[in-house]
């Protein structure tokens, strides 16, 4: 680890992570703690911070487009029967303290404050695991709390008129290269046929690198996934599908994603091997 502002994850002694919990940005990319880079055990990064394509995509993280009309996302909000439109409505995350902070993970605490005030309060848990000598496991689980005294509900572009577009939640931007990525999961291959879709795990295969998502929890495996990979390199848990998600005064919602970061081109039993181990009890 480093200083407050900064924690470094490493598993076998190598550094795999970097997690900026103050980054200094303009309010128009809402402002949020990421991991980036991330790389795998031989050292390929594997995420992307600021791209020119989309600045608000901060590599890994948790990202939310609508929460009661905020947008935790960053860049333009979708407005039904308008469209992306540059609204002064965004949110920051704003991270607290670290309760628990460890060379392999950490427990952060986070206020998501919007231009109102504070609306939900987060914990935040990371933890990284070596799997094998060229893989290792990202666990991040999320937990979200209205604050507040009224009803919230979190939504999406989709949720707000525009088909396809639910991310939001758990987002990953991963790294950029001359050649699309390929994408599968165990039934599937291709954007086409993933995206939308929910799947007990879902792979994003590079050049010389391979990420493999899983849902950890029964109600993050419903959660069908976000995915681009002609467009950009993306994969995303739909936290607000098809319909906005309730959130009532003290209630919480939680979701957990585990990502194998694997060198090499797994296939389809390799990486069904990984996600076993990396999601066992």
């Amino acid at each position: 680890m480093t200083s407050n502002d900064t924690a470094v994850l490493r598993v076998a002694g190598r550094p795999v992570g970097r997690y900026v919990t103050r980054p200094e940005l303009p309010a128009r990319l809402s402002p949020r703690p990421y991991l980036h880079p991330v790389t795998t055990l031989a050292g390929t990064a594997v995420t992307e911070l600021a791209p020119a394509d989309h600045a608000h995509h901060l590599g890994v993280g948790v990202a939310v487009p609508d929460v009661e009309g905020f947008n935790f996302w960053g860049g333009r909000t979708y407005v039904r029967d308008q469209g992306p439109t540059e609204l002064d409505n965004h949110g920051s995350q704003r991270h607290i303290a670290f309760q628990l902070r460890d060379s392999d993970g950490f427990v952060e605490e986070l206020r998501w404050v919007s231009p109102g005030g504070e609306l939900l309060r987060e914990r935040r848990t990371v933890a990284a695991t070596e799997l094998t000598d060229q893989a290792w496991a990202l666990d991040l689980t999320f937990s979200l709390t209205n604050v507040t005294a009224s009803p919230l509900s979190i939504g999406s572009p989709a949720t707000n008129g525009r088909p396809g577009a639910a991310y939001g939640g758990f987002f990953w931007r991963a790294r950029k290269e001359s050649t699309a990525p390929e994408v599968f999961t165990a039934g599937a291959d291709g954007e086409e046929k993933v995206h939308g879709r929910p799947a007990d795990w879902l792979a994003l295969r590079g050049g010389t690198w391979t990420l493999v998502f899983a849902g950890a929890t029964e109600q993050t495996r419903r959660d069908p996934w976000f995915v681009r990979t002609e467009e950009y390199p993306g994969v995303g848990s739909s936290l607000a599908y098809d319909a906005r998600v309730p959130l009532p005064p003290g209630e919480t919602v939680v979701r957990r994603v585990v990502t194998v970061v694997a060198d090499g081109r797994l296939d389809r039993d390799t990486a069904a091997s990984l996600v076993r181990k990396a999601v066992s009890p």
